[in-house]
């Protein structure tokens, strides 16, 4: 990739949430994507996984509501620092739990992730308009990069020190992502009064509503499946912690590598066009999971997978793009809420599908996201009449 091809795109603002979302990143991705190793460790089934990763996403579907009001009313950058003030006590909960039960505060905090819609509002605010695409996904893919060694090293740390020092190390990461915030500028929606109705207002409240329900459906079948990989290659194929967090490394390289690619073709295509390529290529990375046991294409499946992590920015890119400044982020915290609550269930249904079977959940994903990268290419999603 030509250097060019992206130098102007962030500014100094967007630069420093570049480096906060890196560094914050790095911290969750210590523990987090072992985090279903851990909670079985705690005495939990595939069941217990699932209640602590509903509950996780219940607390999340109301946060992007109370986080878009906030950001809409008050300095987007304030709204930053609360939600990471919210999230730092989460992995020291983690840290101190003896029982997979204990970790159900963890999880609720974890969820109550209210600056999503404030990073998102502050983003669309700031890019360039004909480059708006490619700047979410390259900030986020400076989240995902963060998580590319996180994952593998945290799971070599808890051979070694265990899991309580991994999630300590996490928080001083987390103090350190904050810190960063305090650097930018502030950023406050506009006052303008709202324009009157009209038939092109109308197309774009219609259509937000509709990317917000389908944005829904997509998430509850990757949430559906997604939360149990890790499971599944230590329980069916038997690599332990490191190796897992090798693969998960992997996935997070794609997710940094992938979605920058879709965010271009996004900008110089389609936005649904990218949603399209970015859901099919899940299933391919399931079917390779479930077919393959050879280490070269498990990491495949790993890398591909990346994409199903890239989805939500591709969202906030449409919604941000359409939704009226003085209300970016109240719009933008629709999708997010409506994904959340379809989320709620998810891992409760994957976890009984693969208590009864492992392959399930994963052949159930693979069967309906076809469906859903062709519907994001229909009509009712088209991005402009």
């Amino acid at each position: 990739m030509s250097k060019g091809k992206y130098r102007g795109i962030l500014n100094k603002d967007l630069k420093l949430l570049a480096l906060s979302d890196f560094i914050g990143a790095f911290g969750d991705g210590l523990y987090f994507y072992l985090w279903p190793l851990y909670i079985t460790a705690l005495e939990a089934g595939p069941v217990e996984v699932g209640i602590v990763y509903s509950i996780m996403y219940f607390a999340s579907a109301f946060a992007p509501l109370i986080g878009g009001f906030l950001a809409d009313k008050y300095d987007r950058k304030k709204v930053l620092l609360l939600g990471w003030l919210i999230w730092m006590p989460t992995p020291l909960i983690f840290s101190l739990a003896e029982h997979w039960s204990q970790l159900l505060v963890a999880a609720v905090l974890y969820g109550f992730w209210i600056g999503g819609p404030a990073a998102s509002a502050y983003i669309a605010t700031s890019a360039k308009k004909e480059k708006i695409t490619l700047t979410f996904t390259v900030i986020a893919a400076a989240w995902w990069m963060g998580y590319i060694f996180s994952p593998a090293l945290g799971g070599y740390l808890f051979t070694i020190t265990g899991m309580r020092w991994v999630a300590r190390l996490a928080f001083i990461l987390y103090v350190l992502s904050a810190s960063v915030i305090l650097l930018m500028s502030s950023q406050h929606a506009t006052t303008q009064p709202t324009p009157p109705s009209s038939p092109s207002s109308s197309f774009k409240t219609k259509k937000m509503v509709i990317w917000s329900l389908f944005f829904a459906t997509i998430m509850f079948v990757i949430l559906m499946a997604r939360p149990f990989i890790p499971t599944f290659l230590e329980e069916e194929y038997f690599f332990n912690e490191f190796q897992i967090g090798v693969f998960g490394s992997i996935t997070f390289l794609g997710t940094a590598l992938l979605g920058v690619y879709l965010g271009r073709l996004g900008d110089r295509w389609s936005k649904a066009g990218a949603i399209s390529v970015s859901v099919i290529l899940c299933c391919v990375s399931l079917v390779t999971m479930i077919f393959f046991k050879e280490f070269f294409m498990l990491a495949l499946a790993s890398f591909l997978m990346g994409c199903s992590y890239t989805t939500p920015t591709l969202i906030d890119a449409i919604i941000g793009s359409i939704a009226p400044e003085a209300s970016r982020a109240r719009w933008i915290s629709i999708p997010q809420t409506a994904s959340m609550l379809a989320a709620f269930l998810a891992p409760y249904l994957g976890g009984i599908l693969y208590g009864a079977l492992p392959y399930n959940p994963f052949i159930i994903a693979i069967l309906i996201t076809p469906i859903l990268s062709i519907l994001a290419l229909s009509k009712p999603l088209k991005e402009k009449t």
